[in-house]
């Protein structure tokens, strides 16, 4: 297993022994409604939780959260995906949900939003019309979700989320979240940039979409590292590369216009970067010319390490569907869960991004 930073976190597993790693499958562009994975990434990456330490989060159970116990085998799950499966990262996670309903034997409902947000909203509403008793919903944003929460709470209907927050109350309006912690994925970056650049220059960040707590966090866990750690490394431009491989080759083709000193690149997230490489061939420049930094872990990125052209990738590790279910199982059973369930990541570098390829999405 390659090499994990070694960190503690305030948020814990509350009532679920959940710190060994989990492996899925993933592949699948498939969407629709109960659809099934088909073929395989290849890739052994797993995902595991972090902690547990010295401290405790909340904890949930259906008693507080007003649910009624039930019987996951013979529950209907409804998945809302937020974007279009253009992004690998996307892949895997409607991947590993339904290899992990089938598994099981769970009769999975699930939608896509094709990155907007009003269609995932009348998605999860017609999920719930659909009479599922049970939410995992990959948030496209944090807010807007009011007509959700009240529409489930009204039934009943336990709520997970997954690899993004919404900005709602825990135990109350949605059970746990379950995801990384991006404030320290962008601390891990700028490590990253600093070691790559020597610490001095100039440098872009490449803003995820606008609206949820991913790009937030990551641009501010980024930017703090920096200028604790790094002072004569300065930010220079910064503008939204909305997750998405062409933006980002757009956005890095005016940056060399405009700042054609510029030393490094902070993306965040691996298809911004990949759009980044794209313009740096586009404008002549050497592999390793300018820094790049991602956050991800997909295999295009790990192997542009390989190629000279990324000099890190900070792993987000999208198989969520065994944490998930695992979550959902101990809740309707009764346990306590924590409303905060973060999971462990790692990096991939020069030293060990040809031997992990096989790990990467």
């Amino acid at each position: 297993m390659h090499p994990h930073a070694r960190r503690h976190r305030s948020a814990l597993v509350a009532g679920l022994t959940l710190s060994l790693a989990l492996t899925v499958t993933s592949c699948a562009k498939s969407e629709d409604d109960g659809g099934k994975p088909s073929g395989s990434s290849g890739g052994s990456g797993s995902q595991a939780v972090e902690g547990p330490s010295s401290g405790s989060t909340a904890g949930c159970t259906l008693d507080t959260y007003g649910a009624k116990k039930l019987d996951l085998k013979n529950a209907t799950v409804g998945f809302s995906q937020s974007e279009k499966e253009a992004n690998p990262f996307r892949i895997a996670e409607t991947a590993s949900i339904k290899a992990e309903a089938e598994k099981r034997g769970v009769h999975l409902l699930a939608a896509n939003a094709q990155s907007q947000f009003s269609k995932q909203i009348s998605d999860v509403q017609d999920l719930i019309a659909k009479g599922v008793d049970l939410l995992v919903i990959a948030p496209l944003n944090s807010d807007g979700w009011e007509p959700v929460l009240t529409s489930a709470a009204a039934r009943h209907i336990p709520i997970v989320t997954i690899d993004r927050k919404i900005n709602a109350k825990a135990c109350k309006d949605y059970v746990s979240f379950i995801g990384s912690d991006f404030v320290e994925q962008g601390r891990r970056a700028a490590d990253r940039m600093i070691e790559a650049t020597g610490g001095k220059g100039e440098i872009a960040i490449l803003l995820g979409a606008a609206g949820n707590n991913v790009t937030t966090e990551r641009t501010k866990g980024f930017k703090d590292r920096i200028k604790d750690k790094a002072p004569k490394l300065k930010v220079v431009f910064q503008q939204t590369g909305d997750f998405a491989r062409e933006k980002g080759q757009q956005v890095t083709e005016q940056l060399i216009q405009s700042q054609p000193g510029i030393t490094g690149i902070y993306a965040e997230n691996d298809e911004m970067g990949l759009g980044a490489v794209n313009a740096l061939k586009g404008a002549g420049k050497k592999p390793g010319a300018v820094k790049i930094v991602t956050v991800d872990g997909t295999r295009n990125a790990v192997q542009g390490i390989v190629d000279g052209w990324i000099s890190g990738v900070i792993e987000s590790n999208p198989r969520f569907g065994p944490l998930a279910f695992r979550t959902l199982d101990s809740f309707t059973q009764g346990k306590k869960v924590s409303q905060d369930i973060v999971i462990r990541d790692s990096a991939y570098t020069e030293d060990n991004a040809k031997s992990d390829l096989d790990k990467a999405f």
